[in-house]
C-alpha cells in the first residue's frame, strides 16, 4: 500500500497546483518518494497554503525546479513499481482529486483504483469502539492528523507542513491503529497507548 501526502498552492484541485509529493510503501517503508516542482504558470496560490507550508509565491514558482508534469510522471513511475497500489491518506479525496486532475491535464495514465484507506475514518471508528462516541467539535469531525497523533501516543511537533514528514506520520498512525505496533524507527521510542492494544478492538 502507498502512504501518500501532497502539498499544494491551495485547496482547489482545479485552480491550484501540486509542488510537493511524499509517499512511503507501507510493506517496505524504506522505499520512499519525495520530490518537489514548480507549479504551472496558470496555477493560483492561496495565502492559507503559504502559511501552512512556510513558503512564498516565488518559491512555489522557482524556475530551477522541475515542472509539475515531470513531478507527476516521476511519482507515477515510482507507484507503478509497487505491487499493492492502494493509497492510504488523511482525507484521500483531497490528495487524489489533485493527482487525478493533473493526470488528465498532462494526459498521463492514472495508476490508482478508486478505493482507498482513509486514516481519518479508521481513527474515528476505533475512537468510537473505545469511547462509544466520535470526536466531534462544532458539529464537525475533529479527527485531524494532530488529534490522531495524540490518539496513538504521539505529538504534533510540526511548525509547517512537509509532504514526506506528513506521509511518515500518516504511516506511523496507520500502523499503530491497524497493527498495534510502530512502523518507523524514528518513532519507535514512543509507546502505544494501552487502549489501542485492547483485544476487543
Amino acid at each position: 500500500m502507498i502512504i501518500l501526502d501532497i502539498e499544494t498552492s491551495g485547496l482547489d484541485f482545479q485552480k491550484n497546483g501540486i509542488w510537493q509529493i511524499g509517499a512511503i510503501e507501507l510493506e517496505n517503508p524504506e522505499n520512499i518518494f519525495f520530490q518537489e516542482s514548480k507549479i504551472d504558470p496558470e496555477d493560483l496560490t492561496e495565502q492559507g497554503a503559504l502559511e501552512i507550508t512556510g513558503k512564498t509565491k516565488e518559491q512555489l514558482r522557482d524556475s530551477s525546479k522541475q515542472t509539475q508534469e515531470q513531478l507527476i510522471k516521476n511519482f507515477f513511475d515510482w507507484v507503478n513499481k509497487i505491487s499493492i497500489k492502494i493509497p492510504v491518506c488523511q482525507n484521500p479525496q483531497f490528495d487524489l482529486s489533485f493527482l487525478e486532475t493533473k493526470a488528465k491535464k498532462y494526459n498521463i495514465q492514472y495508476p490508482f483504483h478508486h478505493r482507498t484507506f482513509d486514516l481519518h475514518s479508521i481513527a474515528q471508528t476505533i475512537q468510537f469502539k473505545i469511547k462509544n462516541k466520535f470526536l466531534i467539535w462544532d458539529n464537525k469531525s475533529d479527527m485531524g492528523l494532530s488529534n490522531i497523533l495524540g490518539f496513538v501516543g504521539m505529538s504534533d511537533n510540526r511548525n509547517t507542513h512537509n509532504a514526506l514528514e506528513d506521509a511518515k506520520l500518516t504511516a506511523e498512525c496507520f500502523s499503530r491503529l491497524i497493527y498495534n505496533k510502530p512502523l518507523l524507527k524514528e518513532y519507535s521510542n514512543l509507546p502505544i497507548p494501552k487502549y489501542l492494544k485492547n483485544d476487543n478492538l
